[in-house]
């Protein structure tokens, strides 16, 4: 299982995206964007080519970027359910 895109507490804001490590470090990636799970480094990657190399919005990246990971890794499903703040 894979996740893509902003993790939030009690007060999501979209203006940043943060990432709170495991051993409770905050860190703010240098593009805004940030993956987790099993297929996060595949996503990752895919999320940052996409937005370095497209036109699409960030719904539609997260949606591309999931697919390709779904595609590489085997622990991760195609099937998404995408939540927008």
């Amino acid at each position: 299982m894979s996740s893509i895109g902003a993790t939030s507490n009690d007060r999501p804001d979209k203006r940043a995206t943060f990432l709170l490590s495991g051993t409770g470090d905050l860190i703010e990636p240098d593009d805004g964007i940030v993956a987790v799970g099993s297929g996060g480094p595949f996503a990752m990657a895919a999320a940052r080519a996409l937005a370095r190399h497209s036109q699409l919005d960030a719904r539609r990246i997260a949606a591309e970027a999931m697919s390709i990971a779904a595609d590489i890794c085997i622990y991760t499903n195609p099937n998404l359910t995408i939540e927008e703040l």
